[in-house]
């Protein structure tokens, strides 16, 4: 069974819906490759759903380990290269919004490194992870 249905609008942009849901994702080409730069690009919803990965895996071991997360942040940077056109890095940094035990925050570092979305990336792309705690 699909998981989403992608339509292209016209103008490099695309309406994409979740399935599911019904919840829809609108993307645009970014300003530097002739788009108009008005919602994510693909490459973005790429380096956006690693950090977005790492949260729900840190989620579901936060629950084990009652502690709660919420409001915690994280910031994504995404680098392109060309030749061909590529994502040749991603940084992410989490602000933890909770004060933890420092072997839980070994414990929750360490998940979020497995998530699937980490481990489906290319191994060419370099991926700069950092927390910073409360």
């Amino acid at each position: 069974m699909a998981t989403s249905k992608v339509t292209y609008l016209g103008n490099l942009r695309t309406s994409s819906i979740h399935l599911a849901s019904g919840s829809e994702i609108i993307s645009d080409a970014p300003i530097d490759n002739n788009g108009k730069g008005e919602a994510f690009s693909p490459t973005d919803t790429v380096a956006n759903a690693l950090a977005s990965c790492m949260f729900t895996v840190m989620g579901i071991k936060a629950q084990d380990l009652n502690v709660d997360f919420s409001n915690s942040t994280a910031e994504v940077t995404k680098i392109m290269g060309t030749e061909p056109r590529r994502i040749t890095e991603i940084h992410v940094t989490f602000s933890m919004n909770v004060s933890v035990s420092d072997k839980e925050k070994i414990i929750l570092e360490k998940t979020a490194m497995t998530c699937p979305v980490f481990n489906s990336l290319h191994p060419d792309i370099k991926k700069e992870v950092f927390f910073n705690w409360k």
